[in-house]
């Protein structure tokens, strides 16, 4: 398999999953607090190449191979006519195959037709990931995310109606301890709103850490912006879980990133979150420390 770099990036989940290059970094590459692409120049790879290096993996791997994950960000940007050829030829070399997933850009649904959407899940696209980070469209500016909450909500719900698995994340203590980024209650009612409004079948709430080479980063070392206490997040994550209504939805806060690792089903688990919560805000659960957080 080729790929453009060793460093590869994928959802947690998608750890079993091949991982099958088909953009080369991010389509947006501009949100503050992301460190992902920043050195790489977006472009799509050319379908002959996709299309090449799964017969590579149909060599390497066998016939057995059972989940794809499309790299990097925002492989919906590709053409529909392209992606269905990649769709076609991942469940004709791997008969067992069970889901293919990628990464979705909000601007990159949109500019799909619903019919379009409808179109790739019917061909086997499985699963969409969604970083929606904010319902605000206060933080979405503040954080360059190159959306407005408005087009965030469309693509998420233009993905759910087209029948794809929608996986959102959003991120807490994003607008900083001294609302350098806009008000953090906000922040969560909005990002509560949003997400009971998209329904999305599944929620990871991860935590603001500062990435080295990032403009947000730079500027948490130079004191403009200060992360929030663990405290705070944890205020936060409670103010979310009491607003969300959706239902079912799997709700994961278990990241490198979070203090509290949470994970269950809403509305089922909701007490035993709260409750979870209060406990450690009152010293009873022991955090992660910063430096058992992945930073």
């Amino acid at each position: 398999m080729r790929y453009d770099s060793d460093l590869l990036y994928r959802p947690p989940g998608e750890w079993k999953s091949y991982l099958l290059q088909c953009t080369i970094g991010c389509s947006n590459n501009q949100c503050t607090f992301c460190g992902m692409y920043k050195e790489k120049k977006f472009r799509i790879r050319p379908v002959a190449d996709i299309l090449e290096d799964i017969d590579m993996a149909r060599d390497y791997y066998g016939p057995e191979l059972r989940r794809v994950f499309l790299m990097d960000g925002d492989a919906i940007i590709i053409k529909t006519e392209e992606l269905l050829q990649v769709l076609r030829k991942l469940y004709e070399n791997f008969p067992k195959l069970e889901k293919v997933t990628l990464y979705a850009g909000p601007k990159s649904t949109l500019s799909k037709t619903p019919e379009e959407l409808r179109t790739l899940h019917e061909a086997g696209l499985s699963r969409a990931y969604l970083g929606v980070e904010s319902g605000s469209d206060r933080v979405l500016q503040f954080i360059h995310k190159g959306c407005t909450a408005q087009q965030m909500l469309l693509a998420g719900q233009r993905l759910v109606e087209a029948g794809i698995d929608l996986w959102v994340t959003i991120i807490l203590g994003m607008t900083g301890a001294n609302g350098e980024g806009g008000d953090w209650e906000e922040h969560i009612l909005s990002t509560a709103q949003m997400i009971n409004e998209m329904k999305p079948r599944h929620l990871s709430a991860m935590t603001f850490a500062p990435a080295k080479g990032t403009p947000l980063g730079e500027d948490v070392l130079a004191g403009r912006f200060e992360v929030c206490s663990a405290d705070h997040v944890l205020e936060e994550c409670r103010l979310l879980i009491e607003h969300l209504d959706v239902a079912p939805l799997h709700f994961t806060s278990n990241h490198a990133s979070n203090y509290l690792p949470l994970k269950g089903g809403l509305p089922e688990d909701k007490e035993k979150f709260l409750n979870m919560i209060d406990q450690a805000l009152a010293g009873k659960i022991r955090l992660r420390k910063t430096l058992n957080r992945g930073i």
